[in-house]
């Protein structure tokens, strides 16, 4: 289980508390306002913001102490976290490597794992020579690749039309299914959670509420919520 233990994030006058509980293996939406601290619980997950306190656990193990690159965690933001520089193969082995010097084995294994998400033959594309799907793409390779238990996504495919986004949201779902990951998804669109997330974790009036059944919660969503889906 990945817990939140009476997690306090103060930011300037900002301020965003956690208690909450998500079950290894689940598929969770974070919906809520704009500005209410959505990315802020994902940062704080993967160590780029320090708790102000509470602490965080995976399998009741603390790891808010731990650098971010060392926690069990992987990220995928609306920039796919792409190296503009990088080929797709160079950006997807680098969840292997940072230095990019990989055995036969592991050029072995970035190949199999763009096959995997359909760029097989494109490895040597830069981001700029790729579109928004398959640059999305390339950000799950990588986390097929290094296959963390924890996945986080920070609204990845918000800039894509709807066919495409339900397209690369059911990949996330195989993705996770074929790794076991524990998902945490931000949305704005309660279509995608609909889509995704059995469970969703509502982030209003700087509370992040534990997760509800998603169905249940846009059917009869909280005044917070209501107002902002209008």
């Amino acid at each position: 289980m990945l817990t939140f233990d009476r997690v306090e994030v103060r930011l300037g006058d900002f301020e965003l508390v956690a208690d909450l509980g998500v079950e290894r293996g689940a598929r969770v939406a974070v919906i809520g306002p704009s500005g209410a601290g959505k990315s802020t619980l994902l940062q704080a997950v993967a160590g780029f913001i320090d708790l102000t306190s509470g602490q965080i656990e995976w399998r009741r193990q603390r790891i808010d102490g731990l650098a971010p690159g060392v926690r069990p965690v992987s990220v995928v933001f609306q920039d796919q976290n792409l190296f503009p520089h990088l080929t797709a193969f160079q950006n997807v082995a680098l969840g292997v490597d940072p230095r990019l010097r990989l055995s036969e084995v592991q050029r072995a294994n970035v190949e199999r794992a763009l096959d995997r998400v359909g760029l097989g033959g494109l490895g040597e594309r830069k981001p700029a020579h790729l579109s928004g799907g398959q640059q999305g793409r390339v950000g799950l390779a990588r986390v097929l690749l290094r296959r963390q238990p924890i996945l986080l996504l920070d609204e990845p495919f918000s800039a894509l039309g709807p066919a495409l986004k339900v397209e690369m949201l059911d990949l996330v779902s195989e993705v996770a299914t074929e790794t076991g990951a524990t998902v945490l998804m931000v949305t704005h669109d309660p279509d995608d959670a609909r889509r995704f997330a059995p469970q969703t974790v509502l982030v209003a009036n700087g509370v992040a509420h534990p997760p509800q059944n998603t169905t249940d919660l846009l059917r009869n969503p909280p005044a917070a919520l209501r107002t902002y889906l209008g």
